[in-house]
Parts: C-alpha cells; structure tokens; sequence
C-alpha cells in the first residue's frame, strides 16, 4: 500500500497527501478546508500568506476543532514566509499565525528565495516605475534562513523549509545553515521531474513536496493518454494517478480542489508497480519538459527548463 505519511528529518511525521490551496476562489477556502478535514479525512493543510486564504483556513481549522473531533497536534498545517517579509521573518510568521488563529505551524517554509522591497508601493507586490517586480537586489536569502532558524527554538513552527529552490539556490543556502530544510515544495509532475534537485534533497534528506502535480490550473496533464492507460488498470481516476504517482517515489503530494466530491476523491492511495512508475517517469523525455508555474520574477534561479538568461547568470 502507498504510504499514508513520510518521515522529516526532524523526525516529525508528515501526511503523504496534503490538501493545497494555492488559487482557491476566495469564499470558497474555508468550506474545501473544512470538508478535507472533518469529511475526507486529510490532516494535512497548506497555504501561504501570499495565497490570501490564512484567515479563511484558520476559520475552518477553528471550526474543526470547536467541533470535537480533532484537537490542533492531530493537523500538520504548512504555511510560508512571503518575500516582502524576508528581513522581518519573525513578524511575518506572527501575521500568519494571527490570520490562522494557531501558536504554531508546523512546517514555515521560504516561499521564494528573493526579497521583494518591503516599503514598496504594495505590500505584496511591489513593482518598480518599468513595472517589473521591485526586488531587493543586495538581499542574501542565507539571511532570511538564519532568521527563520531562530524561529524553531522559539516554539512557533516546528520544521522549517523552502519552496522553489534549484540546485545551484539549494546548494548555496547548505553550505551556510546551522538547520539542513526539512521540505523543498517545487512543481512536480511526470512532464516536470525535476531529477537534478530531487536528487540533491533525498542526498541530504530533504523531503520534496510537489505542488501543481497536475499541471496547473484547469489540469492539463488529466487529458494525457499515458496517464489515462494508467488509471484504466488500476480502475482509479486520472487525478488519483499522478498524485500517487509522487506518493509511490517518496515526494509528499499537494491535491488542490474546493469541490468536495474532488477532494475526497484526491484523497485515495494507489500502489502503483514498475511498470507504472517506468511508464509515467518516461513522458518528459518522449514528450518534452513542460513547467506551467513560471511568475514574471526578474532572477535567473538556475533551473534547467526555465530560461532566465536575461536577467544574467545565477547569483549564487
């Protein structure tokens, strides 16, 4: 049977199948996050301060738990330092804890290894007269992760981690921390493997998290033919397919829907065999690499499929 929770290395057990929100209409977070919770069965919940919806799944988390059924130790919720908080980590983990209504998080992860100006002309988005994102040029994330280690003795999140990091990024912040990341959350899917980077996190025991493992929104990899010859044997949806499709190599999954009959369905374990594996693993290099997240940030981050040369070389 696929593995129902991974190991971090902190020790701490994390549900393989968490519940993602990224781009969830708002209004309809709370209800999705409850029903995932109270009715599907997950226990694993992820946001972000830069997704908006804090407020919205810690109504849902507190009304789960005025219920009864479930105490706070019994979720493991994620959330993540937006970058306009990247010289104020602290404070930006209390904004996200005030919007979530919890003392803690269990898993705070950099969402982004860049600093966006945090007196710009918008506090999530600061743009520069030309339009483009206003960044803080002479900002070294090693600093913003220093900082977020300081948060662990504090009591307030009990792992910490980061979110889209490559190889070159990954290795630079290793060479400085005192606390090795528990998670890396990357895109990740059979059309975006990302082998180079996973490969480095399982060498130092960092567990990958692949969010949009459908492709994105709308899920264009659900109409793939491979992946339908996969769901047809095994008599499960397309869906279910490529989320166990992480869960059977050992990468915690992000399922990300508000319709519950979805959520639930998402929530289904497949053991998939070899032959699925191989089959699925094989359609980037028949088909082609594909990333579907790629936001307008002015840094060339080092990933292979994603051409940033314009902005110079990796600065790290």
């Amino acid at each position: 049977m696929a593995p129902t929770h991974f190991t971090l290395n902190t020790g701490a057990k994390i549900p393989s199948i968490g519940l993602g929100t990224w781009q969830s209409a708002p209004g309809a977070v709370e209800t999705a996050v409850h029903h995932a919770i109270s009715s599907a069965g997950y226990t694993h919940v992820d946001c972000a301060f830069g997704y908006g919806n804090e407020g919205e799944v810690g109504s849902a988390l507190a009304k789960v738990f005025s219920e009864g059924k479930l105490k706070r130790e019994d979720i493991f919720v994620t959330t993540k330092l937006w970058s306009t908080w990247h010289s104020r980590a602290a404070e930006g983990l209390d904004a996200s804890l005030a919007k979530l209504g919890l003392d803690y998080v269990d898993l705070f992860l950099m969402h982004w290894p860049v600093a966006l100006n945090p007196n710009g002309n918008h506090p999530n988005l600061p743009t520069k007269a030309d339009g483009g994102r206003d960044i803080e040029e002479n900002w070294d994330f090693v600093k913003t992760w220093k900082a977020m280690e300081a948060l662990v003795a504090s009591g307030k999140v009990k792992a910490i981690g980061v979110s889209n990091f490559s190889v070159p990024f990954l290795t630079h912040l290793l060479a400085n921390t005192d606390i090795v990341p528990a998670v890396n959350q990357i895109e990740n899917h059979p059309l975006l493997p990302q082998n180079d980077i996973v490969e480095l996190c399982r060498k130092h025991n960092i567990l990958i998290t692949a969010y949009s493992p459908l492709g994105s929104t709308g899920g264009p990899l659900l109409q793939d033919e491979t992946v339908k010859k996969v769901a047809e044997k095994h008599n499960v949806g397309v869906g279910n397919v490529l989320l166990n499709y992480h869960v059977n190599r050992g990468v915690v999954v992000l399922a990300k829907s508000v319709t519950p009959e979805r959520i639930t369905e998402n929530k289904k374990l497949v053991t998939l065999d070899q032959e699925d594996m191989d089959l699925l693993e094989s359609m980037h290099k028949t088909k082609g690499t594909k990333r579907f997240i790629m936001p307008p940030w002015p840094v060339n981050f080092g990933f292979p499929d994603w051409d940033q040369s314009q902005f110079g070389p990796v600065p790290v």
